[in-house]
């Protein structure tokens, strides 16, 4: 990997790198690696010493270390769920987003008509949350970009989820029973507390003679919605989101 080799240790320069390790989370080993991740064609002395190198890199890192992590959460999702929701999690608009969290922006390396700007266009952004994912990969490896993919797309894959599926876990759970099992979920009443004008109702999720962890809610829908994602994690070995106990 081509970075630049005359390195500004000017203090501002040392000083956004600084803020850039502390606001992701990982400090690198070769700071060059970070400085090209966050230097834009327009600061760059030449086009190799820019981020666009990293970017190429990075988008395909995160592409791989998201597909892998839908994967293994998602066992009853077909090849067109993953890739629905791969779409969203990857996409430019999620990588910017996550950037401007970070404010990622008062980071950059910028030419002189860039930083006249008043903001940063989102498509900037999007670049260094992917050259970002290249460098932290090439300084500490695979376990190193993974960590940081899953820390910070996790979030966005379960809202990429909710969102398509409306948080309706007990629709997921019913086409993983019917494809799985021939059969559909029920939802078992179990306890309810509390007065009449608010009560909480404990119920579990069974299909077949497998009854799954309960959940409480503050209303069946609810307790039914909570239910059924525990039978999700309990059927994928995850964690217990809702333990009623």
């Amino acid at each position: 990997m081509s970075v630049p080799t005359d390195v500004d240790y000017s203090p501002e320069v040392v000083a956004k790198l600084d803020t850039c390790e502390r606001r992701i989370g990982y400090t690198f080993r070769n700071r060059l690696l970070l400085q090209s991740a966050l230097t834009h064609a327009s600061g760059a002395l030449h086009r190799v010493a820019s981020n666009e190198r990293l970017e190429f890199l990075g988008d395909s890192i995160l592409g791989a270390i998201v597909c892998e992590m839908l994967y293994h959460r998602f066992p009853e999702y077909l090849e067109g769920d993953l890739t629905r929701v791969k779409s969203v999690v990857v996409s430019r608009l999620t990588c910017a987003k996550i950037s401007e969290a970070m404010r990622l922006d008062e980071c950059l390396f910028l030419g002189k008509g860039m930083t006249n700007s008043p903001t940063v266009p989102p498509s900037l952004l999007a670049d260094v949350f992917e050259s970002l994912v290249a460098a932290i990969h090439l300084d500490g490896g695979h376990a190193a970009s993974q960590a940081f993919i899953e820390a910070h797309m996790g979030p966005e894959i379960d809202l990429a989820v909710g969102t398509e599926h409306g948080s309706n876990y007990k629709s997921l759970l019913q086409h993983l029973a019917q494809r799985e099992y021939t059969t559909t979920p029920t939802y078992q009443l179990l306890d309810e507390k509390g007065p009449d004008h608010s009560k909480c109702f404990k119920i579990a999720a069974q299909i077949g003679r497998n009854r799954y962890q309960p959940a409480w809610g503050r209303n069946k829908k609810e307790a039914e919605q909570r239910a059924a994602r525990n039978a999700l994690c309990e059927i994928n070995g995850e964690p217990i989101p809702f333990p009623s106990d």
